[in-house]
């Protein structure tokens, strides 16, 4: 069977970061099958050889403990050998294989909610790239229909498939933050730690305490909490008000259900929207090149701090090709980041005698560390770092269960080819509201800005069905009232 065509009839497809779909259509015979077809690219090119090991790790959502078996089982049929890094964060799996040049793969949904899962591959080298999901597509395997049942299931108990859980990526993701910087840098500040159920929650405990920051624990939960650092909950933007009331901090923090995307509130228990946290990220570590999708705050630009900005389509693929061209041009050092906060290292960073390697995947613990680390050494707030940069403000949110093909559908509709017909489309629906069309942006979705300088930019999730509005202006106030009508605007489009 092609992995092509097995995308097709079980609905389970790469989105932008991996593989996902309903837990319900991820069965056992289509993560086994996934697996497969990744390893099989890999051998293919050469990447791999006969007995390589190969690192799992997974998220906290029920159905992850059951892709996981899959996961290693095919591993084993390959003749590859699983070996299981724990619930930890994809960051830290992906360290894991870049150390020893072995692929990865992670068991996860992201922020999704818990009844979808994913799988997220990853090269010896780096993340699988448009490339690679190609190759991926075109493998054909050999399915051996006796090992599952009608349903999809393993046909017997495959639980003692997952060997014992290897701590050494759980260690060494935690040191590599711990010898980068300087030891006890953050004595004396209080840091709260939203744990909800994301699986960074007791390695962010345990980087922070080793810095020498008091750390508060909040809001641990053994239910799984989708939390989109895009689109941030109303209940989260209460409870971080309420915590910084209740207790004097420094920072506050948190990461979605994987660890690769960061939440960062400052003093008052405000978060800080992804993209602005990149620059901060960024502007810390000194990067040269940044690269971020067009969906990000034209702050980047607007700051001045970087010798080089690169815009990309949305999708951590896409950055890394961007990073991979800066770095071909000589920049050094190279960064790259999300608006949903995600930060990607191209090359290493240098302190002193201290080193960061390069981590070129999202990752959300650099994001606070770097951040509280500036607020340090500056002996500021962190709120006054985040008013250092260009008055611009972004704003997200997403209506779920918007399906795909109908997103596709409505937005192709405002961008034919034709742009005097495309702007009188857009005019037509969106200037009554934001005024005169002065450009349109297809990169990725539509990204529209007014003639005002304010931004809106429509883009259908890459993992999920929903459709999603940014939007940019000059007050935050202004950024969430262009979304709430966005939001009401593409609500009509289900019809």
């Amino acid at each position: 069977m092609l992995i092509g065509d097995l995308m097709r009839h079980s609905g389970v497809t790469f989105g932008t970061s991996g593989a996902r779909g309903l837990a319900e259509a991820m069965t056992d015979r289509v993560c086994h099958a996934y697996t497969c077809g990744f390893l099989q690219s890999l051998s293919a090119s050469g990447a791999i050889a006969p007995g390589t090991s190969v690192g799992i790790g997974g998220d906290l959502r029920p159905s992850t403990t059951r892709i996981l078996i899959a996961c290693a089982r095919a591993i084993r049929d390959l003749g590859y050998r699983p070996c299981y890094l724990g619930r930890i964060p994809t960051p830290a799996v992906m360290a894991w294989g870049l150390a020893r040049g072995a692929p990865t793969l992670m068991v996860t949904g992201s922020h999704i909610p818990d009844d979808r899962n994913g799988i997220k591959f990853n090269r010896p080298d780096g993340e699988i790239l448009k490339r690679d999901e190609e190759c991926i597509r075109a493998q054909r395997i050999q399915i051996d229909e006796t090992a599952f049942a009608a349903s999809g299931a393993f046909a017997t108990d495959q639980s003692a498939v997952l060997p014992a859980e290897d701590p050494s990526a759980y260690r060494e993701y935690l040191s590599r933050y711990l010898d980068f910087f300087p030891p006890g840098c953050f004595a004396g500040r209080h840091v709260a730690v939203y744990e909800h159920s994301s699986v960074a929650r007791d390695l962010y405990v345990d980087v922070f305490e080793g810095l020498g920051a008091r750390v508060t624990r909040l809001a641990r939960s053994e239910v799984f909490v989708p939390v989109d650092t895009e689109a941030i909950r109303p209940a989260d933007i209460e409870l971080a008000r309420v915590w910084a009331a209740q207790d004097r901090l420094d920072l506050l923090v948190s990461a979605d259900g994987d660890g690769d995307r960061p939440l960062v509130g400052d003093e008052r228990g405000e978060w800080l929207r992804g993209d602005l946290a990149g620059i901060l990220c960024a502007r810390q570590l000194g990067a040269r090149g940044v690269v971020t999708p067009v969906s990000s705050n034209t702050a980047v630009e607007r700051a001045g701090c970087f010798a080089t900005v690169l815009r990309t389509r949305i999708g951590s693929p896409y950055v890394i090709e961007g990073m991979q061209e800066l770095v071909a041009r000589g920049l050094d050092p190279v960064v790259g980041y999300e608006a949903n906060g995600g930060f990607l290292l191209a090359t290493p960073i240098a302190r002193a005698s201290r080193i960061l390697s390069a981590l070129p995947t999202r990752d959300a613990l650099i994001v606070a560390l770097s951040i509280l680390h500036a607020a340090c050494e500056q002996g500021r707030a962190v709120s006054a770092l985040a008013a250092d940069l260009p008055r611009r403000f972004t704003q997200s949110d997403r209506l779920q269960g918007f399906p795909s093909e109908l997103a596709q559908t409505r937005l192709a509709a405002l961008h034919g080819g034709d742009r005097e017909h495309d702007m009188a489309a857009v005019t037509s629906i969106f200037g009554a509201a934001f005024g005169p069309v002065a450009d349109l942006d297809v990169t990725d979705g539509l990204r529209i800005t007014f003639a005002s300088g304010e931004i809106a930019h429509l883009r259908p999730s890459g993992n999920a069905p929903e459709l999603r509005a940014y939007t940019e202006a000059d007050s935050p106030e202004r950024a969430a009232e262009m979304t709430r009508i966005c939001m009401r605007i593409l609500a009509g489009w289900r019809d």
